[in-house]
């Protein structure tokens, strides 16, 4: 199992504690000496007042937050947790992606999701109610540009006579797709175009604030991997699908007991979370100790497993 955080830039209350250049890359060096294995932004370009006093954050361009990640590191990858695909024609995030890609030597994990905060895309300009089918467009195209050479194809809002990317993504055939979401079409996605599978731990008080199935018990999650399971082996997938989640425990000590049962259901990555932190170095702080009282005893446990 491989282990990935998320950056603390949605702290815009203490913008000079998080949201700097200087900030991005000393936690994203940090996150990568502890052990973790990825690092990783959220996105809300254009989030709504009402969203944003009901608990909602703002966030950084993800590309360009985790280009400064990207450049501070060597090893860590730079993870889109997740990136809400059709807020962005697809060939401009194509771009963005293997421009990413590029510079970073080969880093890049795209994280996607059709999103769900309503009022978002009424700023943006895009019709909510299209957004699966323009999801499943941009990753169809996105995957065509970065492979074919060169594509000419008409979608539901642009066309092109003839388009070609360069340079090449460092990773081939492309970076890979991680699908964000529960839903049964989520997972389908998964397993018909991506690479990985996302789902969320959420409550089912929240599950219509953030438009996804509830999934609050280990019970639930092994439920959603036989369908991922079932229906990958229905359209004759093979390849293997990467699943990240966030472990249900909310301490050190039982996310490590934690840890070997999602493995056994088939989670290949975990989300770990921070303490509540004001201050870059308590954040730091807080991130060593997840590495010395997780990531480290966990490969103890299984010092031949894959990382």
């Amino acid at each position: 199992m491989r282990f990935t955080i998320g950056l603390p830039t949605d702290h815009v209350d203490r913008a000079e504690e998080f949201v700097t250049g200087e900030a991005v890359m000393e936690c994203a060096r940090t996150a990568e000496a502890a052990g973790f294995d990825a690092c990783f932004v959220t996105d809300h370009p254009a989030p709504d007042a009402k969203w944003l006093a009901g608990g909602g954050h703002h966030a950084l361009d993800p590309f360009v937050a985790l280009s400064f990640a990207a450049a501070a590191t060597t090893r860590i990858r730079v993870q889109t947790h997740i990136l809400v695909l059709p807020y962005r024609n697809p060939l401009l995030t194509a771009k963005s992606v293997l421009s990413l890609d590029v510079l970073s030597g080969g880093r890049v994990i795209l994280g996607v999701a059709p999103g769900y905060l309503k009022p978002e895309f009424g700023a943006l300009g895009v019709e909510f109610d299209e957004r699966n089918e323009l999801t499943d467009e941009a990753i169809d195209v996105m995957q065509r540009l970065w492979t074919d050479g060169e594509i000419e194809t008409v979608g539901r809002h642009f066309r092109t006579r003839g388009t070609t990317m360069r340079p090449l993504t460092v990773q081939r055939p492309h970076p890979p797709i991680w699908i964000g979401g529960n839903s049964t079409a989520a997972i389908r996605r998964a397993a018909e175009r991506g690479q990985g599978w996302v789902p969320f731990p959420n409550p089912g008080g929240l599950t219509s604030r953030v438009r996804t199935p509830e999934l609050s018990n280990l019970d639930e999650l092994e439920r959603r991997m036989h369908i991922l399971r079932d229906h990958a082996a229905a359209i004759g997938r093979t390849a293997p699908i990467d699943v990240c989640f966030s472990p249900f425990a909310d301490d050190a000590a039982s996310t490590l007991t934690e840890l070997p049962t999602l493995e056994a259901l088939g989670v290949t990555w975990a989300v770990l979370h921070t303490e509540p932190v004001t201050t870059r170095s308590a954040w730091i702080d807080s991130v060593q100790a997840l590495g010395d009282a997780v990531i480290a005893p966990f490969r103890d446990q299984a010092p031949t497993g894959p990382r």
